[in-house]
C-alpha cells in the first residue's frame, strides 16, 4: 500500500512539474490491454509519453532502472492506440522517464 501511495504521490507531482513547463496534460494512467502509461502531455505539437518512477531511496538502484525492455515495449504499444484512437498520427512522439526521489530526514537539525 505504502509503494501504490508513494507511485500515486509521484505522478502528481511530475504532472504539475510538466504543467510548470508548459505541457498540456492530455492524460493521467491511461490503460489499454497492452499496456499503461503514467502521463501522456503535449508541448509544441510533440506528444510526450512519460513513465514515472518514485523511491525513497536509492538502495535498489536509480528509479528509471526500473523500467527495463519489457515495460518499454508496453509503453509503446500503449502509446500506438493511445496515437491510432485519438487520431494523432501526424505528431512527433517522445518517451520519457522522470525519476523522483521523495525522503523525509527526521531530526534533520
Amino acid at each position: 500500500m505504502e509503494n501504490i501511495c508513494l507511485g500515486d504521490f509521484g505522478e502528481r507531482m511530475a504532472a504539475a512539474y510538466l504543467e510548470e513547463q508548459d505541457y498540456m496534460i492530455l492524460e493521467r494512467n491511461f490503460s489499454c490491454r497492452l499496456g499503461e502509461i503514467d502521463i501522456i502531455a503535449e508541448k509544441d505539437g510533440e506528444i510526450v509519453f512519460v513513465e514515472v518512477k518514485t523511491r525513497s531511496s536509492d538502495e535498489f538502484g536509480r528509479p528509471s532502472e526500473a523500467v527495463g525492455r519489457t515495460k518499454m515495449s508496453k509503453i509503446r504499444k500503449a502509446a500506438t492506440i493511445f496515437m491510432l484512437s485519438n487520431k494523432l498520427g501526424d505528431h512527433k512522439v517522445r518517451f520519457d522517464v522522470m525519476e523522483l526521489f521523495v525522503n523525509q530526514i527526521e531530526g534533520a537539525f
